[in-house]
């Protein structure tokens, strides 16, 4: 593993300042996509980015953003590169960008707890406390309004393929749900 330079760390944190195209609640940094910058010998900058799924429409704003503000920052030379592996997860959003989520009115994703693919179930699309995850513990998704664990699913996808749309049954609120990858 090679260590990354002062000026390495501060294009990171520069790049990873960039607000999310599809959730700008949250930086990149926050969402976990920005991986690492590398400056070559010849002062050239590489972003590595890693999308929240194969072929999500976001990566070339989200390129052309870090790319722009590093320019505006004085780096002449910088190319994104996306990269695939290891994949993104949900498992990647900071706590600080889960609070976020939260406080604007996403449901954040639930951790996980195992590791391997994520359980597709096409069961009922109601929760509630009593509702558990591939290891068998409860895990409900919680209303990011009022917090009850009571809610239900009106469609798997939302405005973004990565969210689902809920609603609660006790405040009877929709809500947007961060699905877990």
């Amino acid at each position: 593993m090679v260590t990354a330079t002062a000026l390495e760390a501060e294009l990171l944190e520069l790049a990873g300042s960039v607000p999310d195209p599809e959730l700008p609640v949250l930086t990149l940094h926050e969402l976990g996509v920005v991986r690492a910058v590398r400056v070559g010998d010849s002062g050239a900058v590489e972003v590595e980015l890693t999308p929240t799924y194969t072929g999500c429409p976001a990566v070339e704003a989200m390129s052309a953003d870090i790319e722009r503000l590093l320019h505006e920052h004085g780096v002449h030379e910088v190319r994104v590169r996306t990269v695939l592996s290891p994949a993104w997860s949900t498992d990647d959003i900071t706590a600080e960008g889960r609070r976020k989520l939260e406080s604007h009115g996403i449901a954040p994703p639930r951790p996980h707890r195992a590791a391997g693919p994520v359980a597709l179930s096409l069961g009922p699309t109601r929760t509630t406390g009593h509702d558990t995850d591939a290891t068998g513990a409860a895990d409900p998704v919680r209303c990011p309004h009022c917090h009850s664990t009571e809610t239900e699913l009106l469609s798997r996808f939302s405005s973004t393929a990565c969210k689902a749309l809920r609603r609660c049954l006790s405040c009877r609120e929709p809500f947007d749900h961060f699905k877990e990858l």
